[in-house]
């Protein structure tokens, strides 16, 4: 059959955001994005034709579709693919024989390899030159441990379904931060503003203050609308500026930090508390292998902070574990910051993605239906 001519406007992709706060949305993307999944490769996985490349992403999530596939493919890499569930040991050897350079992994996993290092610990020789996270933000934590345990650090980076390419990283070139999602690629030009809901857009220029991520609009992989949502697509752009929805900060030197979605924010005694400020300081405790955490209605507070646990190896659930672990957090954190009430699991609710599902944590503990998107949508 004849190929048919496509136009870089053209519809190529439609890919669904991950749901962990809301139910998902379709986002659209053209033709035209490859132009930035092509760039993006070579400019924040640092990638080159002679590399051996491993992303680890699922290949129906956006990730696995952008950076699994179209940049390794357009930059000429070759490229390795494991179907099979995680493994510690086979990653590890995968690694080792099939001499990887570049390797793209999430957050969730490299927690899952930090969880087994008991059991499975890392390979002492290995070809890596480059090792990058994404999917959900990387805990320092996760930095020490690769420079320690690989020579090389995570360089974790910044881009959501809708942004259809990674927008800010930390690249090779840079000092690693250790929490930070890096610095904008060239080309994207990045804010902190303030949006209120009634109109306008302020500038947020002081270091380190938290506002709504920003981004000027123009870049060639930008969704170019929600799959039959036109109303709920405009309510992300303000005057020439896509609204991400996340909340960050830029400090001094133009490095940003990922506060949290601006739905998972937790309002308690008049503090705003980020989640994954509060899941990074879990993870520093040594029985941690993962933490999530929520807010819930409290009548004093207005939200009091609750953190789910999983324990790594070695370790079992106690009462004198639990005080040990709240009483961690509140040093690290501050009494009014830490978490006040804290569950022990075995496994917390993911996407495919390796993402946490705050939203089914706080269903199930406010006993509201899981499936019920717009009742827990309406949910304190």
């Amino acid at each position: 059959p004849a190929l048919v001519q496509t136009m870089p406007e053209d519809r190529a992709l439609l890919h669904f955001t991950s749901g962990t706060t809301g139910r998902p949305k379709g986002a659209v993307h053209v033709h035209a994005a490859v132009i930035a999944h092509h760039v993006t490769g070579q400019f924040a996985l640092d990638m080159h034709a002679d590399d051996i490349f491993w992303c680890t992403a699922d290949p129906g999530w956006v990730t696995g579709t952008s950076y699994g596939i179209i940049a390794p493919l357009t930059n000429g890499l070759t490229m390795i693919v494991d179907e099979s569930e995680f493994d510690a040991a086979r990653w590890y050897r995968i690694l080792q024989e099939e001499k990887v350079t570049i390797w793209y992994t999430a957050p969730t996993a490299i927690r899952m390899l930090m969880k087994s290092e008991a059991s499975v610990p890392p390979p002492a020789q290995h070809s890596l030159r480059f090792m990058a996270s994404v999917g959900e933000p990387l805990n320092p934590d996760a930095v020490v441990w690769s420079n320690e345990k690989f020579g090389l650090p995570f360089h974790d980076n910044w881009w959501q379904t809708e942004t259809g390419g990674i927008m800010i990283a930390n690249f090779a070139s840079m000092d690693v931060k250790p929490g930070s999602m890096g610095r904008p690629l060239p080309g994207v030009e990045a804010v902190i503003v303030n949006a209120p809901e009634d109109g306008g857009i302020e500038l947020i220029d002081k270091p380190m203050a938290v506002g709504e991520l920003a981004l000027k609009t123009g870049w060639p992989s930008m969704f170019r609308g929600y799959l039959h949502e036109e109303e709920r697509y405009q309510k992300h752009f303000r005057d020439g500026w896509y609204l991400t929805g996340d909340l960050a900060m830029q400090d001094a030197d133009g490095y940003f930090w990922f506060v949290g979605r601006a739905d998972d924010l937790i309002k308690s005694a008049g503090h705003l508390i980020g989640p994954f400020e509060v899941e990074s300081a879990l993870t520093e405790h040594s029985a941690v292998a993962e933490a999530a955490v929520i807010g819930l209605p409290d009548a004093v507070a207005g939200q009091a902070v609750k953190a789910f646990v999983a324990l790594k190896s070695g370790f079992a659930p106690s009462e004198e574990l639990r005080k040990d672990i709240l009483g961690f957090a509140r040093k690290r954190l501050g009494p009014a910051v830490a978490p006040k009430f804290l569950d022990f699991t075995d496994n917390l609710p993911k996407t495919r993605s390796g993402k946490v599902m705050r939203r089914l944590l706080k269903a199930r503990e406010l006993g509201l239906p899981e499936g019920d998107t717009s009742t827990l949508e309406s949910a304190p």
